[in-house]
């Protein structure tokens, strides 16, 4: 049996096209202008709609009241599902640095719902948030759990993972962390710099040692100063990906625009950082170990430290063309094909190509998710 999503404009290959998708066995089947289906088969009228790859937030510690850090099997699926009805097709949860109890035990969560669940996104695998981190950028981290490189122990984590841990975050100038980056990259771990006061020579020798992003660049990170460029001045140098959080709060439109003109759309990142207060009211919530209150959906510590975003992937799309003025398909790589390839996901998904993950959003006039398709079935929202 085949989908066939007929009437719309299809992203491909970076420019919107008049044609239709064709969707079987979970996966992208093809183009076709002149649709015909069989008498089994489904169609989809996207008529006045774009038709893009599904969002991929490689970064998002939570959301509809579910804490990452905290949840059980049955949570994922409830985080997932929300994910899914604001465009989100694949995701990493990124665990806030945790005991090794806590975090041992949220892998094995996350891995019980990777192998079990239904009617939302797609689990993709881990981000381990810390603990290599830097006392000085902590944001949001506890200090008392940041440490020095342990291999031992990041092994003992991608063992319990069963090697779904796609990504970690550390911090250049902890002692150790720029030797052990070869080491984490081969667990098969995607490693991204941040939550740093480095400077240019250590942040670009993390770099050079195969560190592939930025976390949330120019956030719990020192900026850049023209004697002394630091770990901003390398990666806006480098050709590492940089991760931005596009909610207007943590990073401002222009200086969204200059993070886009100086990177180039292809090495820019949109993630949520979202916590379990996207998609919620404000009020009093949880980021792993720490209590967090939203006003005004800004997400902040006691101490006033912001503390992640409520944002969404469907309403960072909308800000990012908002902000820079650049059509629907010049943006979209931010939120499908770079994510996907910063943790090597892209042969997988991304984009639209025959054999690829059948993840769809379809987006009205005004760029709000109307439906989204997850490995060619289509989301049932909840009521």
């Amino acid at each position: 049996m085949r989908t066939w999503i007929t009437g719309g404009q299809v992203y491909i290959a970076g420019h919107m096209e008049n044609t239709g998708l064709v969707l079987k066995d979970g996966k992208v089947e093809g183009f076709c202008s002149s649709p015909a289906p069989g008498e089994k088969d489904q169609v989809y009228d996207a008529a006045g709609a774009y038709v893009v790859p599904g969002f991929i937030d490689i970064h998002t510690h939570g959301g509809f009241g579910i804490d990452v850090n905290a949840a059980c099997k049955d949570d994922f699926e409830t985080i997932g599902h929300f994910f899914a009805t604001q465009g989100t097709t694949s995701w990493l949860c990124s665990i806030l640095t945790d005991t090794q109890e806590q975090t041992t035990k949220c892998i094995e969560e996350a891995l019980a719902h990777m192998g079990d669940h239904k009617n939302c996104a797609s689990l993709m695998g881990i981000h381990l948030e810390g603990p290599f981190l830097s006392s000085e950028y902590k944001g949001a981290m506890p200090e008392y759990l940041l440490k020095t490189p342990d291999l031992a122990l990041v092994e003992k984590y991608q063992q319990a993972a069963q090697g779904n841990i796609r990504y970690m975050t550390v911090s250049p100038e902890v002692a150790g962390v720029p030797k052990a980056i070869p080491d984490i990259k081969d667990l098969g771990i995607a490693v991204a710099i941040g939550h740093s006061g480095a400077d240019y020579e250590t942040a670009w020798r993390c770099i050079r040692n195969g560190a592939v992003a930025g976390t949330h660049v120019m956030n719990a990170m020192k900026l850049m100063h023209q004697h002394f460029p630091g770990i901003m001045g390398a990666l806006l140098e480098s050709d590492a990906y940089c991760e931005a959080i596009c909610d207007g709060r943590h990073l401002h439109p222009g200086t969204v625009r200059f993070l886009i003109k100086v990177k180039g759309m292809d090495r820019m990142v949109a993630i949520t950082d979202s916590i379990m207060a996207a998609g919620l009211p404000d009020g009093n919530y949880k980021l792993g170990v720490n209590d967090v209150i939203v006003t005004d959906g800004d997400a902040k510590l006691k101490d006033g430290t912001r503390a992640g975003s409520t944002l969404t992937t469907g309403q960072a799309l909308k800000n990012v063309i908002r902000f820079t003025g650049k059509t629907l398909a010049q943006v979209l790589p931010m939120f499908t094909i770079n994510p996907a390839k910063v943790v090597g996901a892209d042969r997988k998904v991304g984009s639209l190509e025959p054999g690829k993950d059948g993840d769809v959003v379809i987006l009205d006039q005004n760029f709000s998710v109307k439906d989204t398709f997850i490995k060619g079935e289509k989301i049932i929202k909840r009521r």
